[in-house]
C-alpha cells in the first residue's frame, strides 16, 4: 500500500506547528520516504579528512541507504564515490578503513578504476568490441570539505553554507580548540545498535527534560557519591563528566538554546555541562601563545552542549566527541561516538575526551543506557492505540521561524527540526 508516497498531502500533514504523528516513528514507508528524499537532499556528514591520510585510504559509509567510498586522491584532495562497480554493482571494498593502493579493483571480475573513479581495464576488453558497452566509471557524489569535515549530497539541494549557514560556528568553534586549528579522529568508532527511529536520537540531544529524570540512577548516584567532599578537593575526571547530568530543571533552563533553518541547533548558549570542568593550565597557556589571551578566552569560553547538524551528525565542542546517526530502518538506528585529538593541545585533554567518549557514548555507557531504555520504549509505546500524535507543545510560539534564541527546556529545537522535515520531504 502507497499510502504516503501517493499523497503528499497526508505525508506533509504528519507535521503540525506544535504535534507529529506516531507515523514519523514507525511507519516504514516514511522511512523510505526521508530516504529518497531528506537524506538525499541535505548534507550529511561522511567522515574526516584526518582518517584518510594517505593516497588510496578510504573509508566506508552508507548514507540514504546507498553505500559511498570517501577516498584519498594522488593529488591530496578527497573524493566521495559510490561504492559499486559499473559492470554488475557489486561494491568494490567492504572493510570500514583501509588503502585500495593506486587503484580499486572489483573482487568479481576485476575490473580496475583510477582513484577518481575512471575506468582503468576490463579484462579481455575485447570481448566487448560491437556490443555497445558504455564504458562509465564510478559515479561521483558531490561533497564539500569543511574545517576536516566532510559533507556529502545525494540528490539536488541548497548549497553547503547556505544549509548550515551560522550553525557551523560550532564546527568553528571546535577545530579553534586546537592550539593549531586543526583536528584528527583518533582512535576507534565506538558503534551500537539503537532499535528506535534515528529521529528519537537526534530529538533527544537537546531534550534537557530528561537529564535529571533519565539519569538520576546513573548521574545521580555519581552526584551523591560525591556530595559532602571539601571543596578544594580535586574531583574525579569521572565524577566531573556524570554528575551535571543530575542539575536541575532550573540549570538546563537557564542554559539556553538557539535554532537556526534547516533544522541545525544547539544548546548551551550560556553555559553547559561541560562549564565547570577543571582547568589545564599547560592547555591554557599554549592556547592564548596561539591566539592572544582575548581569543584563546573566546574560544574556550563557548561550551556548548549539543550542537545538531541535521539530519545525521551532532558534536561536543567542549569535550571534542562526536555522535553520528545511521538509520537502518524505521526502529533501527546505528549510533558512532568518534573521539579527536587537538593538534597541539597536552595529552590531557584527550585523555578526558577518551574517557567521556566510554563513560557516557559507549555501548557500556550507564548514562547512555538511560536514553537507550526510553527510545526503545518510546518506539514500542507508539504502537499503543488512543493517541496518534506526539506532542511537541512546550514553549511553542506562533510565529517560529528562522533564527532564534529560547530558554533551554522549550521544545522548540525539535519543532524546529520538523519543519526542516516539511521543507525537504515535499515531492
Amino acid at each position: 500500500m502507497r499510502r504516503y508516497r501517493d499523497d503528499s498531502a497526508a505525508l506533509l500533514g504528519l507535521v503540525e506547528e506544535d504535534r507529529v504523528h506516531r507515523d514519523l516513528y514507525i511507519d516504514p514507508e516514511v522511512f523510505q520516504l526521508e530516504m529518497e528524499r531528506l537524506w538525499s537532499r541535505t548534507w550529511i556528514y561522511v567522515g574526516h579528512t584526518s582518517q584518510v591520510p594517505q593516497a588510496g585510504d578510504f573509508i566506508t559509509v552508507d548514507i540514504a541507504a546507498k553505500p559511498l567510498i570517501l577516498l584519498r586522491q594522488a593529488d591530496g584532495s578527497v573524493r566521495v564515490l559510490m561504492n559499486r562497480c559499473a559492470h554488475k554493482g557489486t561494491k568494490l571494498v567492504y572493510d570500514f578503513a583501509g588503502n585500495t593502493g593506486k587503484t580499486l579493483r572489483c573482487p568479481y571480475h576485476a575490473w580496475t578504476y583510477r582513484l577518481d573513479g575512471t575506468l582503468l581495464n576490463i579484462p579481455l576488453k575485447q570481448g566487448y568490441d560491437g556490443t555497445g558497452l558504455r564504458e562509465t566509471g564510478l559515479a561521483a557524489v558531490t561533497h564539500e570539505v569543511y574545517r576536516g569535515f566532510v559533507f556529502a549530497r545525494l540528490a539536488d539541494g541548497p548549497g553547503l553554507r547556505e544549509y548550515f549557514g551560522d550553525s557551523l560556528s560550532s564546527i568553528d568553534n571546535l577545530a579553534d580548540r586546537s592550539p593549531e586549528g586543526e583536528l584528527e579522529i583518533t582512535g576507534g568508532c565506538l558503534r551500537y545498535l539503537h532499535n528506535c527511529n534515528w529521529k528519537m536520537f537526534v530529538e533527544n540531544l537537546n531534550d534537557t527534560m530528561h537529564p535529571m529524570i533519565a539519569h538520576a540512577s546513573s548521574a545521580g548516584t555519581a552526584k551523591k557519591l560525591w556530595e559532602g567532599k571539601p571543596a578544594e578537593m580535586p574531583k574525579p575526571m569521572a565524577i566531573e563528566q556524570y554528575a551535571p547530568f543530575a542539575n536541575d530543571y532550573k540549570f538546563f533552563d537557564d542554559m539556553g538554546v538557539r535554532v537556526y533553518p534547516h533544522g541545525h541547533g544547539f544548546s548551551g548558549v550560556n553555559f553547559s555541562i561541560h562549564s565547570a570542568y577543571s582547568s589545564i593550565p599547560e592547555y591554557e597557556q599554549a592556547m592564548q601563545r596561539a591566539y592572544g589571551p582575548e581569543r584563546a578566552m573566546q574560544i574556550l569560553g563557548t561550551v556548548r552542549h549539543n550542537t545538531v547538524y541535521y539530519p545525521s551528525l551532532t558534536i561536543k565542542g567542549a569535550i571534542q566527541s562526536i555522535r553520528v546517526a545511521r538509520p537502518l530502518a524505521a526502529d533501527k538506528t546505528v549510533i558512532e561516538s568518534w573521539t579527536f585529538r587537538l593538534k597541539g593541545a597536552p595529552a590531557k585533554l584527550l585523555e578526558r575526551t577518551v574517557m567521556y567518549n566510554r563513560l557516557i557514548n559507549s555501548p557500556m555507557s550507564v548514562v547512555g543506557h538511560d536514553d537507550l531504555h526510553c527510545y526503545r520504549s518510546a518506539q514500542e509505546g507508539l504502537a499503543a492505540e488512543g493517541n496518534e500524535w506526539v506532542s511537541l507543545h512546550r514553549n511553542f510560539r506562533l510565529g517560529e521561524r528562522g533564527e532564534m534564541t529560547g530558554n533551554g527546556t522549550s521544545e522548540i529545537s525539535m519543532r524546529n527540526q520538523f519543519r526542516a522535515w516539511r521543507e525537504f520531504m515535499a515531492p
